[in-house]
C-alpha cells in the first residue's frame, strides 16, 4: 500500500514504520491515525516482515493530538452527538490498539518531543529506546482532558503506578535520562543517527530468531498481563505443543548439530 503520512520500508524482515507528517510534527488526527493504523495491520499480515520499528521523519516523535482538528470535528451538542462521539474517533484508538495486538514485536525509536498521545503509541510498543534529545510528556491534564488512547492502562504495567501518577497529574516535561531511570526507556543514544542504528541492531537481533517462536511469546507476555501464573504457563505450553512441530524446530535442532546459524522460515 501507498500512504501519504507514513513511510514504511522493509529490509531483511524489519520494517520501518516512519510516521511522516512532518509539517505538524506527527499531530495525530483522524486520517492520520487511520494511516497508522492501516500500516500495521500491513505489516502484521505480511510474512516478509518479523519485526517493527516504529519511527518518526519529523523533528519530534510525536507533539500528541491535534486539537486544532478535534476543535472543529462537528460535534452539535445534542446528546446523540456526544454519544456518537467515540465511534466517530475509533480509528483513533485502533492505531494504539493495533500496534500491541501486531504479532510481531514493535520497537519504539524515539527523537525530539513525545507528547500525549505520542506517549499512548509508545506504551503499546514493546520496546523503547531513544534519543538524548527526546522528552516526554503526558498532557492532557494541562489542556483539560484525560488520557483515553491506552497509555493510564498500559504505562502502569511498564513503569508502575507511581510514576505514571506523577507524569500523568504534573503534566511536565521529562528527559531522556528520567525516562531510563523510571523504565519507560531501555536505552539512550547520543543523537538520531546513533539511536536508529542502535533500533536496527536490535532489530535484526529479533528477526534472527525462528518467527513463530518470537509471536507466540508476544502472545503470552500480552496476554500474561492479566492472567494467573498458571494460566500463563498453561498459554506456554499450549504454544509449544504447536511449536515441536514446526519446520523452524527441526531446523534449531539440525542447526546445533551441524555447529552452524540457523534458518529459521517461519513454518
Amino acid at each position: 500500500m501507498s500512504y501519504q503520512f507514513i513511510d514504511l520500508r522493509v529490509k531483511d524482515y524489519v520494517a520501518e514504520m516512519a510516521m511522516a507528517k512532518t509539517e505538524t510534527l506527527n499531530a495525530l488526527d483522524i486520517s492520520f491515525t487511520a494511516e497508522m493504523a492501516a500500516a500495521m495491520r500491513e505489516v502484521n499480515g505480511r510474512d516478509d516482515v518479523r519485526v517493527v520499528i516504529l519511527c518518526s521523519r519529523a523533528k519530534a516523535f510525536c507533539a500528541g493530538l491535534d486539537l486544532k482538528a478535534f476543535s472543529s470535528s462537528g460535534i452539535d451538542g445534542s446528546a446523540k452527538g456526544y454519544l456518537e462521539f467515540p465511534e466517530k474517533l475509533k480509528v483513533i484508538f485502533e492505531s494504539c490498539d493495533l500496534i500491541e495486538a501486531c504479532r510481531k514485536p514493535v520497537i519504539a525509536a524515539v527523537h525530539g518531543m513525545c507528547i500525549g498521545g505520542g506517549l499512548d503509541i509508545i506504551s503499546a510498543c514493546d520496546i523503547r529506546i531513544c534519543a538524548e534529545d527526546a522528552s516526554f510528556s503526558l498532557r492532557e491534564a494541562a489542556v483539560g482532558l484525560v488520557a483515553d488512547m491506552g497509555v493510564l492502562q498500559r504505562l502502569p504495567l511498564v513503569i508502575g503506578q507511581g510514576f505514571v501518577r506523577e507524569m500523568a497529574f504534573t503534566a511536565r516535561f521529562y528527559s531522556a535520562g528520567e525516562a531510563e531511570k523510571m523504565g519507560l526507556v531501555n536505552a539512550v543514544y547520543p543523537d538520531r543517527e546513533t539511536l536508529m542504528e542502535a533500533a536496527q541492531k536490535l532489530a535484526r537481533q529479533i528477526a534472527g530468531n525462528a518467527p513463530l517462536a518470537v509471536q507466540a511469546t508476544k502472545e503470552v507476555l500480552n496476554a500474561s498481563r492479566h492472567a494467573t501464573v498458571e494460566d500463563g504457563m498453561n498459554l506456554s505450553k499450549h504454544k509449544n505443543m504447536v511449536l515441536f512441530s514446526s519446520e523452524d524446530m527441526k531446523e534449531a535442532l539440525l542447526s546445533f548439530k551441524e555447529k552452524r546459524k540457523p534458518v529459521f522460515r517461519g513454518r
